[in-house]
């Protein structure tokens, strides 16, 4: 669990992740999710709802270490460009970005803003789609192959999963799942479990989109997923 929260936040010490801290990411973003939650709730009884958004996405960005958008800005970069797929996962390891992945953290980045400016804060909305952005990660490794033949995901993974790892990762995603649904039902019933419907739907779309032109995720799909699944949550909590 501590491999969990220091890999995907500013918390903790550094250390290696393992296997087992994948089971743990349903858990780290209901947390994370909660954290940030609170702080827009804060901010709304501070400053006119424009400044409290501003400050939310600041503080998002802070407590994730930037690690999910820097995975946007890779795969913008990897899967938006007309390219081959060599090209693609060439592009998406080179630190340098590009206009694909300027371009898909501005928008990322305004729409975040412009749904926190204008939705009723929710700090249990927020834990829960944060949770199940989490969530999504973990159920992406199960379904799509590994993309490439090294990275930092492969810390994540076992060569031949066994059978009981296998189960301990269906029950993460289970367990994941059930818990953003219980915490968004709890804040807007109606409107929470559409914005979570859509949120897991936005995430899949990326990993979609990966499968179609890698062949599988890349750890910086895995970030793109997750940050664009709660972006879309985040619209639709903010319908009239």
């Amino acid at each position: 669990m501590k491999s969990a929260f220091s890999f995907l936040s500013i918390f903790g010490r550094a250390s290696t992740p393992t296997p087992n801290s994948f089971v743990w990411f349903p858990l780290v973003g209901l947390v994370l999710g909660s954290l940030v939650g609170a702080i827009w709730w804060g901010s709304e009884r501070l400053w006119p709802p424009m400044v409290a958004a501003v400050v939310t996405v600041i503080a998002d960005l802070v407590v994730t270490g930037l690690l999910h958008f820097d995975g946007l800005a890779d795969t913008g970069d990897g899967l938006l460009a007309p390219m081959s797929r060599e090209r693609r996962l060439n592009a998406m390891s080179d630190p340098a970005v590009g206009a694909f992945g300027v371009m898909s953290v501005v928008i990322v980045v305004l729409a975040r803003f412009a749904a926190l400016a204008s939705a009723r804060a929710s700090v249990l909305a927020v834990a829960g789609l944060w949770c199940a952005s989490r969530t999504s990660m973990v159920l992406i490794t199960m379904i799509l192959p590994y993309a490439r033949s090294t990275g930092i995901v492969h810390a994540f993974l076992e060569t031949s999963p066994s059978r009981t790892r296998r189960a301990v990762s269906s029950a993460s995603v289970v367990v994941g799942l059930a818990l953003a649904v219980a915490v968004v039902s709890i804040a807007r019933p109606g409107r929470g479990l559409l914005a979570l419907g859509a949120a897991l739907t936005g995430s899949g779309m990326v990993a979609v989109l990966s499968w179609r032109r890698l062949g599988g995720y890349t750890g910086d799909v895995l970030g793109a997923s997750g940050v664009v699944g709660e972006t879309v949550g985040l619209l639709v909590l903010a319908l009239r």
